[in-house]
C-alpha cells in the first residue's frame, strides 16, 4: 500500500504561513564524527542537501553547534539562494568546546549571538524558526525555562526570528513556554522504542503544534528489535522505514527530520513515506516501546 501524498502529507504551524511537507531533512550528520569539525567529503554533504530539495523536502532542521558552523555553512553553500518554500529550522543554547564537548549557553547574550551566528552562517536575514534548547542533560529535567525563552521572545520582536520552538524539554515546560511566547513546536527525543512523550504528542496535536522527533531512529544507538525486523520482513521495507512510517501515522502533528550522509540513505529514508503499515503491523509495533 501507498499513501497519496507526497513526503507524507503536509502539516502548516500553528498561528504561521509555514506549510511544510512532513518528510524533512535533519543535518546533523553533514559535520565531522561526533558532530565537530568538517566531513571527510564535503562535495558528498552538498549533493544530499540538493538531492534532498531535487526530491521535494521543504523542511531543514540544523542548528550552529553542528560543527559549529560547519553545518550552516555546508546548507548555505549548497542551496543559496534558498528555495522561496524552503524552512529552515534551527536550535540554540549551547556551544561547542575545543575538545567538543557540549556546553549549555543559556544567557540574554549567549542566545542573541547564536541567532546571529545562524543568520549570518546560513545567509539569512531572519530564522524561520528557532528552538530553545534546554539543560543538555541527559534527557528533559524540570526547572523553569523563562529567562532564556524570554530571551529569545525579545530577539523575537527585534524580528530576527519569525516563530519559536521548544526542545528537550518537560510538559511543564511547555506549558510555562506557551505563556510567555507562541510555540509552534517541540522537539524532543522520541522513536518507537522511548515513548516518554506520548500523551505530551496527544496534548499538542489537539492544540495543532508540531512535534519533531530528535533520534527517529533510535540516534547513535540504531533501533533494534525482533519485531521490528519481523514487520519489515513481512512488508518488503527495511526496519528504519517501518520505524519512519510509524512515526508518520503515530499522530499528524509529528514532523520527521531524519538525517544522514549518504544519498542513498536519504533516498531510504523518504521512500518511507510511501509505506502505510496495516493494522496487525502496528499492534506489534505499538508493543515495542510499552
Amino acid at each position: 500500500m501507498t499513501t497519496t501524498s507526497p513526503l507524507g502529507g503536509t502539516f502548516t504551524f500553528k498561528n504561521t504561513d509555514i506549510t511544510v511537507k512532513r518528510m524533512g531533512y535533519g543535518a546533523m550528520q553533514l559535520a565531522g564524527p561526533h558532530v565537530f569539525g568538517p566531513p571527510k567529503d564535503r562535495a558528498a554533504a552538498m549533493d544530499v542537501l540538493r538531492t534532498a530539495i531535487d526530491s521535494g523536502v521543504d523542511h531543514i532542521d540544523t542548528s550552529d553547534f553542528y560543527g559549529p558552523h560547519v553545518t550552516n555553512q555546508i546548507i548555505r553553500d549548497a542551496l543559496h539562494p534558498y528555495p522561496d518554500d524552503l524552512t529552515i529550522v534551527t536550535k540554540i543554547g549551547a556551544v561547542r568546546g575545543s575538545d567538543g564537548s557540549w556546553n549549555p549557553a543559556q544567557s540574554p547574550e549567549a542566545l542573541a549571538q547564536a541567532v546571529r551566528d545562524n543568520l549570518e552562517n546560513l545567509g539569512r536575514e531572519v530564522m524561520d524558526i528557532v528552538n530553545l534548547r534546554i539543560m543538555f542533560a541527559e534527557g528533559p529535567a524540570e526547572g523553569s525555562i523563562a529567562a532564556p525563552l524570554e530571551a529569545l521572545a525579545d530577539l523575537q520582536r527585534e524580528g530576527l526570528v519569525r516563530h519559536i520552538g521548544l526542545s528537550n524539554v518537560t510538559p511543564t515546560q511547555v506549558a510555562e513556554g506557551r505563556q510567555i511566547a507562541d510555540i509552534v513546536c517541540v522537539q524532543n527525543l522520541y522513536n518507537l522504542a522511548h515513548r516518554a512523550d506520548d500523551a505530551l504528542i496527544d496534548d499538542l496535536a489537539a492544540d495543532g503544534i508540531a512535534y519533531v522527533p530528535f533520534f527517529p531512529l533510535g540516534g547513535f544507538s540504531p533501533l533494534q528489535s525482533d519485531a521490528l525486523s519481523r514487520v519489515a520482513q513481512d512488508l518488503g521495507a527495511s526496519p528504519l522505514q517501518v520505524a519512519l512510517a510509524w512515526l508518520l501515522q503515530r499522530s499528524p502533528n509529528i514532523l520527521l527530520i531524519p538525517g544522514t550522509s549518504s544519498v542513498a540513505h536519504l533516498r531510504e529514508n523518504l521512500a518511507s513515506c510511501d509505506l502505510v503499515l496495516p493494522q496487525d503491523a502496528l499492534r506489534t509495533l505499538d508493543g515495542i516501546g510499552k
